[in-house]
Order: structure tokens, then sequence, then C-alpha cells
């Protein structure tokens, strides 16, 4: 027996079926048949076409920064290739270096110029491996660096105390060098703020502006403020043909995938955007050493 309030249900069911196969999808063998009917030159350029987008897909995504990683690993001088000014840096993470084997290495055609070197961290912290490192990167003939990494929670005065405490440049090194790639719990203004303090305090012990390294997307975030325009730059943007960076910088940190006779495992290349003339003009001279402690 069926109720009377079957009844719209019943005819619900009846017109939502009517409706679906309405919506049913066309056969396959309609698309089949215009396939056929087309043109075969129309066929062909459609072919053409998807697989230049597969290509271009697997490309961006699987080759391109891969592809330019092994020419950094392999030490490809066309990779970038407008700069012939070669130089690394290291840390305690290079372990200990074959100075010999460094001195006669080359990245391409290019000798190594230049090896800034980890010093500090923080308010305390030493890298194991640079006063061994800094000794012997003049007694090879490069031109030297010296670096702090800067912790953004610890005072900014502290920091930069510490490291001229345990840094101690001469005529002939580049200027010291703050690397600044963490905010911490910062604010933007306080980050600004305990930069500058770094900055003027290490500037007043030599005389000449030290330069900032960072990366491309911190520099934008971070350290786009006129105060430190006149700061020159050591930038790092990996596995890009050239850097995007358009303001002035001097030295572009390009890989951290490098690999050299002497050291063991990788190491991060770099090129300075100038001669080497430029590059021996930019290193500390005595008169700039203006304050002792």
């Amino acid at each position: 027996m069926v109720c009377f309030e079957t009844y719209p249900l019943l005819y619900f069911r009846s017109f939502m079926a009517k409706r679906s196969n309405n919506n049913k999808r066309p056969p396959k063998n309609r698309l089949k048949k215009l396939l056929r009917k087309a043109p075969s030159w129309a066929l062909g350029i459609g072919g053409i076409l998807i697989a230049a987008i597969y290509a271009a897909i697997f490309y961006y995504f699987f080759v391109g920064q891969f592809g330019l990683r092994w020419q950094a690993f392999y030490g490809d001088a066309s990779y970038p290739n407008e700069y012939s000014i070669q130089g690394i840096d290291i840390s305690h993470h290079q372990g200990e270096i074959n100075w010999t084997k460094l001195q006669s290495a080359t990245i391409g055609d290019n000798p190594i110029r230049f090896i800034i070197i980890k010093a500090t961290e923080g308010a305390d912290f030493l890298d194991e491996n640079f006063n061994d490192n800094f000794y012997n990167a003049r007694e090879n003939g490069f031109i030297r660096g010296a670096y702090h990494y800067f912790k953004p929670n610890t005072p900014a005065l502290l920091q930069a105390k510490y490291f001229l405490k345990q840094v101690h440049l001469e005529p002939g090194d580049l200027p010291p060098v703050l690397d600044i790639e963490e905010k911490g719990n910062l604010t933007a203004a306080q980050l600004k703020k305990a930069a500058l303090t770094w900055l003027h305090t290490v500037e007043k012990k030599y005389g000449v502006k030290p330069i900032i390294y960072t990366n491309y997307k911190f520099k934008l975030q971070y350290l786009s403020d006129k105060d430190f325009n006149d700061y020159p730059y050591w930038i790092a943007h990996y596995y890009v043909k050239e850097l995007k960076y358009k303001g002035k910088w001097k030295f572009w940190q390009h890989t951290d995938y490098g690999s050299l006779p002497g050291i063991n495992g990788k190491v991060d290349f770099n090129v300075y955007n100038g001669s080497m003339y430029d590059l021996k003009k930019f290193t500390i001279s005595k008169k700039e050493e203006v304050e002792t402690e």
C-alpha cells in the first residue's frame, strides 16, 4: 500500500532521473568521431602544443634550477659568466682546508681572489677554525675578510664589541662584514636600530663602512630603509642566471653548492662586481685605521 505522502516523492525521483539522463556526457565514440573529422595538420599542431607545454613545465620545475646547481657544482665558468673576480666564504663547516691545493684551484679559468671567513656569532661564539683560516688565507695570497653572524635577540652593542675583540683586520683586508638574515622576535624598527648599532660601532673602529651580507628577500623586506643605502652589499641569491636585486652591490653569493680542490664537501661561491683593481682599492688602507682598543 502506498500512502498519499509518497506521491510527491515518486514524482521528484522521476523528474531527477530524466534530468540526470539529459545531463549525461556524450558517448566516447562522439569524441572519436570529432577527432576523425579534424584535419591532420590541426592534430599535429595540437600535439606539438601539448608537448611544448609539458616540456616547459618539466624544465621549470625539474631542470632549470638543478641545471644551474650542477653548473655551480662543477665550477662552470659560464655561471655566472660576466664576472671574473671569484671568491669563496668558509667556516668550520668546511673542516680542515688543504691550502696548497686551494691556492691553485680555479672556478672555470679564474683563480680564487678573495676568501671571507666566519669569525663570530652573537656575543660569545668564535668559529673554531677562524684563527687558522684567517692566518692561512693571507699567507696563501688571498684577499681575506671576516664576518659576524648577527643574532637579533642578543644586544647589538655586545655583539659588535665581541667581534672587535676577536677580529683584528689589517690593511689589505676587506671591510668587516655583518651577516644579517634573521629577524628573531624584533619588530622591523627594532631590527633596524640593532643593525645600525652594530654597523656604527664597527665603522667607528675601522673608519670604513662595513659590508652587509643578507639574502635577496631579506634585503627587500627589512633593509630597504635609506639609512642602509650607503653600505656596500653582499647579496645571497642562488641558482639564478643574474642577480635580480637592482640596487648597488659589491658581492654576489650565487651558490652554496660549489666544489673545489682542498675543501671537503660543499662551499659557497661568490663573485665581485668589479675589477681586481677595484677589489684592492676596496680593502682597508692604513689611513682608515682611526681608532685602537
